[in-house]
Order: structure tokens, then C-alpha cells, then sequence
């Protein structure tokens, strides 16, 4: 179970970056939507 949960702690990470290089380039929608992801 550990693992399962290191799994998804590393999707939200990446979730959260594809989040700030959307917001950098200024896809908001984009931004929004992958910021709610890592928060899933």
C-alpha cells in the first residue's frame, strides 16, 4: 500500500508542476484544471 501511495504522491507532484509551466505560458484553463488534478 505504501508503494500505491508513493505512486500518487508522484503523479500530483508532476500534476502541480504541469500546473505552473501552464500558467507560465498562459494556459489558464490548462493551469486550473492541472492544479485540481494534483489536488485529487
Amino acid at each position: 500500500m505504501v508503494e500505491r501511495s508513493r505512486d500518487w504522491l508522484d503523479q500530483a507532484e508532476g500534476d502541480l508542476e504541469h500546473a505552473k509551466n501552464d500558467l507560465r505560458a498562459g494556459f489558464y484553463d490548462w493551469a486550473c484544471f492541472s492544479a485540481q488534478q494534483s489536488a485529487e
